[in-house]
């Protein structure tokens, strides 16, 4: 992502643009928390709105604020757009794309309502914190476990094919079990039943009543745990490896040419050509 200042800025947007951007100076600092109270702030207006007694009373209230606050993340959002120099790479970028999202549901209510709730997608904003407080280190913590959970990644993705085999099989087994009853009235709904039981939800909407059925799901129950443990285990003796030794340096040649033959790229002890047996 370029978000390198214009190299035609004007005076204003070279001061702008070390405010928006630049968290080292007092200026830039004091932006990014402001805008960092912003957000919290229009986030919890619209989690209040949704309470019916608050809305009742302060409805009118909260969404002038909810509109407030829109308006001040179009201003933001436009000169972060004036000020870089590719204004597209930086509309496309993660963070640009985010940004982006914190005004759209509020102008979308124009047409749908409701949409406005949507706005709790401006928390995502709040990524600023690591640049804010320089917690770069913990940008790079969060680079290995992503590396640690892409080496396993074909480990896990075998690990969710069992799974997913296995509840299937154990679903169809209850519906057959319990005679498509209690609640297990389809091969799907017992399916849904051997992943909620699985992953040890138990929401209990469901539930055996035979005795064979009860059987099946308490042997169900106790693998549960081990489902549980083994992905767990999967990443973390991955993490634990020792990383790669790097590869020894390829051996040095010299730059020596053959008169008679031309051919290079000999060893350094090298005193006849590896060709045609020339002395050097």
């Amino acid at each position: 992502m370029d978000i390198r200042p214009r190299d035609d800025a004007a005076r204003w947007q070279q001061k702008a643009y070390s405010i928006i951007f630049e968290s080292d100076t007092p200026a830039g600092r004091a932006f990014d928390i402001g805008l960092l109270a912003a957000i919290v702030l229009s986030v919890l207006a619209v989690m209040l709105e949704s309470v019916r007694s608050i809305a009742a009373e302060y409805g009118h209230f909260l969404r002038a604020v909810e509109w407030f606050f829109t308006g001040l993340f179009i201003i933001e959002y436009l000169m972060r757009l004036l000020v870089v120099r590719r204004p597209l790479a930086y509309a496309l970028s993660l963070l640009g794309i985010i940004d982006f999202l914190a005004i759209v549901p509020t102008l979308a209510t124009l047409l749908l309502a409701g949409s406005r709730y949507l706005m709790v997608i401006r928390t995502l904003r709040l990524l600023r914190v690591f640049r804010i407080f320089k917690l770069g280190r913990f940008v790079g913590e969060g680079e290995f476990i992503v590396n640690a959970l892409k080496a396993s990644r074909f480990k896990i993705l075998v690990f969710l094919a069992a799974v997913v085999s296995l509840a299937v099989v154990v679903g169809t087994l209850m519906y057959v079990v319990e005679g498509g009853q209690n609640g297990f009235t389809s091969i799907p709904k017992s399916i849904y039943w051997a992943i909620v039981t699985l992953t040890t939800v138990g929401y209990g909407d469901i539930s055996p009543v035979t005795f064979l059925g009860q059987t099946l799901a308490s042997v169900l129950m106790i693998m549960g745990y081990a489902i549980i443990a083994v992905p767990t285990g999967i990443v973390s003796a991955q993490m634990a490896m020792p990383a790669a030794p790097a590869a020894p340096p390829a051996p040095a040649y010299k730059q020596v040419v053959c008169h008679v033959c031309q051919a290079d790229g000999h060893r350094p002890e090298a005193e006849f050509c590896w060709r045609c047996g020339e002395k050097l």
